[in-house]
């Protein structure tokens, strides 16, 4: 899945360190998310979407089916 999280995230300034602590999750967690290496669980999808006041369809969407 697909994300703008590391746009959003340097919109505001923040390292990767930093939103991990704000999420309470790791930084290779943080890593692996916006890379497209792991897919957050519900639960931390919702946090990150409440984190960055938006909705969740505007920060996750499916990879372009090739």
């Amino acid at each position: 899945m697909k994300n703008l999280i590391r746009d959003l995230r340097g919109a505001r300034g923040w390292s990767q360190a930093h939103l991990a602590e704000l999420l309470d999750v790791s930084r290779q967690t943080v890593i692996a998310i916006e890379t497209g290496k792991y897919d957050p669980s519900l639960p931390l999808a919702f946090a990150i979407s409440r984190l960055f006041a938006q909705p969740i369809e505007t920060i996750f969407f499916p990879e372009e089916s090739v």
